[in-house]
């Protein structure tokens, strides 16, 4: 793909500061390699298995509306792109896609000034995944969406990536050209806590093995494999150029409560039309009265209460308050105003994650 000289000039600035931080990280990794009695052969091959394997999800709600008042799924459906924040004017994180607000100049932080160059438009904006490293069936990020895109592995040579999320704008940067620092945090965290990008009970010397042994696996029966439930923990990936469904997406992981829905129907048409492998993870089902006060605010479960159908709540299920606060939003003043209301729609979705039972009604 044929990238534009903003884009060409971020992957630049992230590889030339990782290239000028790697003395630390190499001596880092070298450490851990050592007192974890890891070959640097076997390390390297990890390494390789992760580069050619590994695959960006891209992390979405499907039935949130754009400005058009469309579904992001007929969206999807009907241009064949994936779109930017600044062109979708969506966000599952901060909303504030527009110049000068909090993700322009965060991006402006961390790109050198590439996407304010004279004369960048929005869609070349950076688009913002996570790499799925450890493969659980509910994704590296699903705070970010219940459902998830999986990239081809060759997008992720076109992409830039943070350890942890770039809106904090962490010292751990890198491409695959320069890939030291974000592989010397992951083992560090790995080495000292025995956790790392959600997954638990976790070595160096498990975390080298699973890279040669699992990566290049298919994803299969997804339904019956546990979700990770992984809120904050992960490798952000920012993909630079554009993303076609057609020439870039291979597979599509969808949450089992849009089974036999139209936001479903057309998830499944999407995969049609675009070639594009369909799987279906657990999902999330959580009765009103499981709902916890402290977890993301105390009015969790009078939100719930109030969204709830057969005194449950799941993904669809909190979509539909979402489309229905867009739609009519004086019926819920109530609780606040439309940005209030939606940033607690957004957080009961972290506690649908979090304490949810796995979806049995697969409809």
């Amino acid at each position: 793909m044929e990238l534009s000289r903003s884009q060409l000039f971020a992957l630049q600035y992230i590889s030339k500061y990782a290239e000028n931080e790697k003395g630390e990280a190499k001596a880092t990794i070298n450490h851990i390699l050592k007192m974890s009695n890891i070959t640097d052969e076997m390390f390297e091959e990890a390494v390789v298995h992760l580069k050619s394997s590994a695959r960006i999800a891209l992390h979405f709600h499907p039935d949130r509306l754009d400005s058009n008042m469309k579904n992001i799924a007929e969206a999807l459906f009907e241009q064949g792109i994936y779109k930017s924040q600044f062109e979708t004017l969506l966000s599952n994180g901060s909303v504030s896609a527009y110049p000068g607000g909090e993700r322009d100049l965060w991006e402006q932080r961390i790109f050198g000034g590439a996407y304010q160059l004279e004369g960048v438009t929005n869609n070349e904006r950076p688009k913002y995944g996570a790499l799925n490293v450890m493969l659980h069936p509910d994704g590296p990020a699903p705070r970010f969406g219940s459902c998830y895109f999986l990239l081809s592995p060759k997008v992720s040579y076109r992409s830039t990536y943070t350890y942890l999320d770039s809106h904090q704008d962490p010292k751990e940067k890198g491409t695959y050209e320069e890939f030291d620092m974000i592989l010397a945090a992951l083992l560090e965290e790995i080495f000292v806590s025995d956790f790392a990008i959600g997954e638990g009970n976790l070595t160096p010397t498990r975390f080298i093995h699973h890279l040669l042994a699992n990566l290049e696996r298919p994803f299969i029966d997804l339904v019956n494999k546990e979700s990770a439930r992984n809120l904050n923990h992960y490798i952000e990936a920012q993909i630079h150029g554009d993303i076609s469904l057609k020439e870039d997406v291979e597979a599509l992981v969808v949450d089992p409560s849009f089974k036999g829905t139209n936001v479903g129907r057309t998830l499944e048409e999407i995969c049609l039309k675009y070639s594009i492998d369909l799987y279906w993870h657990k999902g999330f089902v959580l009765m009103v009265d499981e709902v916890p006060m402290d977890f993301r605010g105390s009015k969790m479960p009078s939100l719930a209460r109030r969204i709830a159908r057969n005194n449950c709540i799941d993904a669809h299920i909190i979509g539909s308050a979402v489309v229905d606060l867009k739609s009519n939003p004086l019926s819920w003043s109530d609780r606040g105003t439309y940005e209030e209301v939606l940033q607690e729609l957004k957080l009961l979705w972290h506690v649908l994650v979090r304490f949810g039972k796995p979806n049995r009604n697969l409809k």
